[in-house]
Order: structure tokens, then sequence, then C-alpha cells
């Protein structure tokens, strides 16, 4: 099992250490006077593309005004074009060609004489049909599945969630330190998202790989036999983390963005979607807890503590690495 894990661990190390350079895509339709739109995308890329990148595919009543403007720009392709419909362009389809597969992309289509409305496209299905009358459910939905993606991809947060399982081991205590955690974070995603409180964004993710160091120390110190104030009181040190990792979460939300006029849906279906990732994760762990102690006893305190070791390296070199930058 040891061996196993030590595997698996050396195969998801480097996406693991990286994972931070795979960000959400986003493209935006808006319509500024009748039947005249603005298209501007991002496209997040791993390495600058040998050929002109494509543009977006438009419904089948629109059309470019002149050649697109696309360059490569951070590790992304950036784009803008004037674009000209004719008649709605509810029930067409908007497209983006070569969909590499490391990131998906919001779309947020916003004309003059409707709600904006936000869909997801990804490489499996890198093309969505624009709705004719919005509803709330689409953007309740599209949020939800942003939120749980985010956790699920955001190796930061969920290594510090991991920690914080390894470090109570029990279903009570662990539920208890993550329902402090989730009410935490919510507090400043919710704040910041609507620009009550801001911190820089750098900064703030250094702290947060400094939060899986100290949790991953505590860790190693707990199973080497001293009990710690966190040990005794998990739901404190959660509850402050969380409010660190919020501004995190928020950080990635603004960058993805919220549709006007669909703000408060939008934010609380980021925010459960996350949840629901985060409570995924820590049943996981819990329940691996569990088969490991019943199954192989005498392979618990070694596997907690190399999975330890394993999360405060990687904390440790985010730490260095966003100081640094």
């Amino acid at each position: 099992m040891i061996r196993a894990f030590v595997l698996i661990a050396l195969m998801l190390w480097p996406a693991v250490l990286h994972a931070d350079d795979l960000r959400p895509g986003y493209m935006e339709l808006t319509e500024q006077t009748e039947g005249a739109w603005q298209l501007v995308w991002k496209q997040p890329v791993v390495a600058a593309p040998a050929t002109r990148p494509a543009p977006p595919r438009l419904p089948g009543n629109c059309a470019f005004a002149g050649v697109p403007d696309i360059g490569i720009a951070a590790q992304a392709i950036i784009g803008s074009a004037q674009v000209e419909c004719s008649g709605t362009i509810g029930g067409g389809t908007i497209a983006m060609p070569d969909m590499l597969g490391q990131s998906d992309m919001l779309v947020r289509i916003a004309p003059l004489d409707g709600p904006p409305q936000a869909m997801r496209l990804t490489a499996s299905e890198p093309a969505a049909l624009i709705a004719q009358q919005p509803g709330t459910l689409q953007v309740l939905q599209t949020y939800f599945v942003l939120g749980v993606e985010h956790i699920l991809a955001g190796w930061d947060h969920l290594l510090f969630v991991i920690a914080l399982v390894l470090l109570v081991g029990r279903w009570k205590a662990a539920i208890a330190a993550a329902t402090a955690f989730t009410v935490s974070h919510s507090i400043t995603l919710a704040a910041a998202s609507l620009g009550f409180v801001g911190l820089p964004g750098r900064p703030v993710e250094a702290l947060i790989a400094l939060s899986i160091v100290f949790l991953a120390v505590e860790v190693l110190r707990l199973r080497s036999g001293r009990a710690t104030l966190t040990r005794r009181f998990p739901w404190v040190v959660a509850f402050l983390f969380g409010l660190l990792h919020g501004f995190g979460f928020a950080g990635a939300l603004n960058a993805i963005g919220l549709p006007e006029g669909e703000v408060a849906p939008a934010l609380l279906a980021f925010n459960i979607g996350v949840e629901a990732g985060q409570l995924l994760i820590v049943g996981a762990v819990l329940l691996i807890l569990a088969a490991t102690r019943r199954f192989a006893a005498a392979a618990y305190l070694p596997s907690i503590r190399l999975a330890a070791y394993a999360i405060g390296i990687t904390g440790a070199y985010w730490l260095v690495e966003r100081v640094a930058s």
C-alpha cells in the first residue's frame, strides 16, 4: 500500500506543483448598438501555438467586421474583434475551436434587449447553444460546476483540506473543522467578490502556501505523540485559515467574472459548488483512513507521515516560488 501511494504521488506531483498554471478561459460577446457586437476572449495555453490561433465560431447570422486581433500574452491567447449580427442570436451556437483540454472556457453573452447569460465550453463540448430566454437556472448550473472544478483542480486548497482531515482523523471532528473552514471562506469569498474587502493576490497565495506547511508540520508533530493546540481546537485553526483561503477563491472567481444582474445566484452557486467538491474530498480521505486502519493497520501511521511530508514539501515549494515571484 505504501509503495502504491508513493507511485501515485510521484505521478501526480508535477501536476500539483504547476496546478496554478491552468486558469479558466473566458469569452464575452457584448452588443454595443443594435446588431453591432464586441467579442473578446482569453484562452490559456501551456506553450505558444506554432500557427495563428483560430477565432471563435460565431452564430450563423453573425460575421466578423474585419480581421480579428489575436495575440499571445502571459501563457494565453488574447483576442478581440468587432462582430455584426442580423437579428437575434438566440438559438444560435457559439464555439471555441482548438480547445486543447488544459482549461475550460466561460462564455458570457450580453445583448442590449435581454438579460446576460453564461455558459461553459470544454474540450469535449467546445460549442454551446445560446438560449432564447436565459433563466437563473442556467447561471446556477454553470457556476456550480465552476465551483466544483475549482476546488478539485485547485491543489493548494485541496491539500489544505486533506491535511486538515489527516490532523483530526475522526468523522465528527473532521466535519466540524470542515464546516468552520466553509463558513469562514464563504465570508471572505462573498465580501471580496462584492468589493467590500480585498487583498493583493500574490501575498494571499503565498500565505495560503504557508498555511499548508503549517498544517503538515502539525500532522507530523501529532503523529510523533506531541499534543498541540491545533489538535485540541482544529476548528479554530480551520476558521482562521479559511478567511485567508476565501480571498484565494475570490481571486479565481474575479478572474472568471460574475454575470451582471445575476451576481447573487452566481456567487451562491459557485460557493455551493466549492463546498460540494470539498465534501467529496473530506469523505474520500476519511474512507481511505478508515480502510487503512482496518485492513492495513501497520501501514496507517507511516502512510499519514508520508502524506504529511509530501504535503509539507509541496507547500514549501509553493511558498518559495510565490515569495520569489
